[in-house]
């Protein structure tokens, strides 16, 4: 039998979209028929491909391996480069999704739908969270406040929502994609997370990128 580890896709993840995407599309049947071309947008499998880990990914894998959370945010997940990794590491870990895209929601929701019972999606701003003050142990928010016009207002919220850790990362050097609004230095957060009441935090660089280990403080 093959190693998992080597084949080319998530499969647990794909075949579990494929199963959730023909649930949801028999929800939302119409009498008129998908083109091809409307098919192959239907149907992002290239968002499984299994590529070699990003720094920033393996990082925030090792520190979950050494926290060993009880559950999990992620922030902003987007197409989920970071979460099949995540999964596929953790697969006993209860996950929360949140992204503000609706048409990203809807894929994501479909890997729940078709099977993966401990992933929980919704769609929500990251500056107003719909959840409770510590209701996940480790909040992880990768290329993400770099995005977000009132990068304080979701840092806020991630560190409302978590009891132990947030883990961040964003570009440490400029580049040309048009929806960065944001550089960050090492002060903007100390700074920031210092007025949200966190002091313990720990910032180092991966090749082209900070990441922040903040210490909330509040583990039960």
């Amino acid at each position: 039998m093959a190693d998992p580890a080597s084949a080319i896709v998530y499969e647990t993840f794909a075949a579990a979209f494929l199963r959730g995407r023909a649930l949801q599309d028999h929800t939302t049947a119409t009498a008129t028929p998908r083109t091809a071309a409307d098919q192959a947008v239907a149907l992002p499998l290239h968002y499984f491909k299994r590529v070699p880990l990003l720094p920033r990914i393996q990082w925030a894998l090792g520190v979950l391996h050494s926290v060993q959370p009880a559950n999990l945010l992620d922030i902003g997940t987007g197409r989920g480069k970071f979460l099949w990794p995540l999964l596929d590491a953790f697969p006993a870990l209860p996950v929360t999704a949140v992204d503000k895209d609706l048409r990203r929601v809807r894929n994501l929701d479909a890997v729940h739908l078709g099977g993966i019972e401990l992933l929980t999606v919704r769609q929500a701003d990251a500056t107003c969270l719909p959840f409770t003050d510590d209701a996940f142990d480790v909040v992880t928010m990768l290329e993400v406040l770099e995005h977000i016009p009132t990068p304080i207002g979701a840092l806020a919220e991630a560190v409302r929502v978590a009891r132990r850790y947030v883990l961040i990362s964003v570009p440490s050097k400029p580049d040309t994609n048009p929806e960065h609004l944001h550089l960050f230095t090492a002060e903007t957060f100390w700074t920031m997370l210092g007025s949200l009441g966190v002091t313990k935090v720990k910032i180092q660089q991966a090749p082209g990128h900070w990441l922040v280990l903040a210490n909330v403080g509040r583990a039960a």
